[in-house]
């Protein structure tokens, strides 16, 4: 063996890893001695093949270099020395660039749906050759258009974080993945979706109700707004406790307008209803340029936004932990500090909270600070649950039907004695709440020539066993005979295909009388 071949033999394995693919030493006439892949084994099987490549080097005596035939975008090059010819090819180090895009390619919905955007892939110039939105679909919106953060970051091959051009507050991400190509995300779909939540939140920032709005003459009910009402006129923080559904923004409402307080604002947050990303800025307020995404001009929070007013913080007990304690200074110093600012605002505040949860359990299990509980809990105002005020369950009902008699265009005047028995044996898990969706349910079964709900016409759950706390009173024999007639005569027209005369003849009545029966029990023919 020559010195020469030695040596060329020597350095092919060195020369595969470096190229990133295969690195051969061939015979003049193109014939390959030895090949080595790019982890600096040799590949038997390809002795004695003839690389073309080689052999045009060897035939001219000068370097080629030219287009892999096995594998699209590879590269390879050939040097003649002496008798024989050193080549070498980027074969491998392409396709594991291939199968990277392919595998990002693959996690490309799945980035977008865990950003909450899109997710984009592109090529060296910043183009976009494939997209997928938030729910992991393709997208074909901008395919094949120029991102100029894409073609910033594919040139410097760093990657590109900017803000969006789109959505306020959103945040893109751009990313360089070989010189080839790179992808990039953004959070524009759930940012926009917090957009809407906060929307959502700002609905009622401001106090409409009354106490004579409270409908209820039980001496449960009484006596809680009395309580309310004297407090009214207090500055110190308010506590309601009460299950989901009693209705405490009413009572906070009722309390902001009954004070002298009545003419500044009422903020309400749903501390429940934001999340803990969110919820510190949109209570504190921000200084421009405090994080990505933030207004120039800065935002003040909702306690500002409240100053001489009310503030009334609905499901406390969901606050973030570490948010308490920035609360509780607030609450104690009377001044807030927005984010990204040294400067304290002074405010004049007045805080009601409410949660339908146990703090005391809350305390014990460390989820909320003791401390403020007790800066909150300075008045407590329990609003008793439904079934603590049955007696309250006929004026409601009453209150609410005339409210969708003028929201459904109904005349109902009332409501039959075996339907209001059902709902006084009731246990109502939801309270008011699910009373007023119980009745606007059985006002939109009821038709237009009815004016009385009856049974039929309440929701299916309200007869399951687990929620009813006693047996309905029996109907009485009136209304048993009445729902026994018109249930025999709206079957008689559906066998009779509507024939009034053939229906009155199989019920052994007269056509005059069916008329009559039809027109009291409220029956019509579609």
């Amino acid at each position: 063996m020559s010195e020469i071949l030695k040596t060329l033999l020597d350095v092919l394995p060195v020369i595969s890893r470096i190229s990133g693919g295969y690195a051969t030493v061939t015979a003049r006439d193109g014939a390959r001695i030895k090949t080595f892949d790019s982890e600096g084994e040799e590949v038997e099987e390809l002795i004695g093949k003839v690389y073309k490549l080689a052999q045009k080097a060897g035939e001219t005596g000068s370097i080629q270099t030219g287009k892999s035939v096995i594998v699209e975008n590879a590269e390879a090059w050939a040097f003649p020395i002496g008798e024989y010819v050193l080549a070498a090819s980027n074969i491998e180090l392409v396709l594991r660039e291939q199968k990277l895009k392919e595998a990002l390619q693959e996690a490309l919905p799945l980035i977008a749906r865990v950003a909450g955007g899109e997710a984009v892939l592109f090529d060296n110039k910043g183009t976009r050759l494939l997209s997928y939105d938030y729910q992991g679909n393709i997208s074909k919106r901008f395919i094949g258009s120029v991102s100029k953060a894409a073609q910033e970051a594919m040139e410097k091959q760093k990657p590109v974080i900017g803000e969006s051009m789109s959505v306020t507050g959103a945040v893109g991400v751009r990313i360089p993945i070989t010189k080839e190509y790179g992808f990039g995300f953004n959070n524009e779909e759930g940012t926009q979706r917090e957009h809407k939540l906060l929307e959502e939140v700002k609905k009622f920032q401001y106090a409409k109700y009354n106490f004579s709005d409270i409908i209820g003459e039980s001496d449960a009910i009484k006596k809680v707004k009395s309580i309310a009402s004297f407090i009214s006129q207090g500055i110190s923080s308010v506590l309601i406790l009460g299950e989901t559904g009693t209705g405490k923004e009413l009572f906070a409402q009722a309390i902001h307008n009954s004070s002298e307080r009545r003419a500044e604002p009422f903020v309400a947050i749903n501390c429940g209803a934001l999340p803990s990303s969110l919820i510190e800025s949109y209570l504190f307020g921000y200084e421009g340029g405090a994080f990505t995404g933030a207004k120039k001009s800065g935002n003040p929070g909702s306690f500002e936004q409240a100053n001489g007013g009310t503030i009334f913080l609905d499901e406390i007990s969901e606050m973030d932990y570490n948010l308490q304690s920035k609360l509780l200074r607030v609450l104690q110093e009377r001044e807030v500090t927005r984010i990204g600012s040294s400067q304290s605002i002074k405010i004049d505040v007045r805080v009601i909270s409410a949660t339908n949860k146990d703090l005391t359990e809350q305390i014990r299990s460390g989820n909320f600070r003791e401390d403020l509980f007790y800066r909150l809990n300075v008045v407590q105002i329990k609003v008793p649950s439904l079934k603590e005020r049955i007696e309250d369950i006929p004026l409601l009902v009453k209150h609410f039907i005339n409210s969708y008699n003028k929201l459904l265009g109904k005349y109902v005047v009332g409501i039959s004695e075996g339907a209001r028995n059902y709902l006084l044996a009731y246990e109502w898990p939801g309270n008011v709440r699910q009373l007023q969706n119980c009745i606007e349910h059985a006002m939109n079964m009821v038709k237009l020539n009815e004016n009385t709900i009856n049974v039929g016409h309440l929701p299916s759950y309200i007869f399951e066993n687990k929620n009813i706390r006693q047996q309905p009173k029996m109907l009485s024999l009136t209304e048993v005979v009445a729902e026994a007639e018109k249930e025999a005569i709206e079957k008689a027209l559906k066998i009779k295909g509507g024939s009034k005369k053939d229906a009155a003849h199989s019920l052994g009545i007269s056509t005059t009388t069916l008329w009559r029966k039809m027109t009291e029990y409220g029956i019509r023919l579609d």
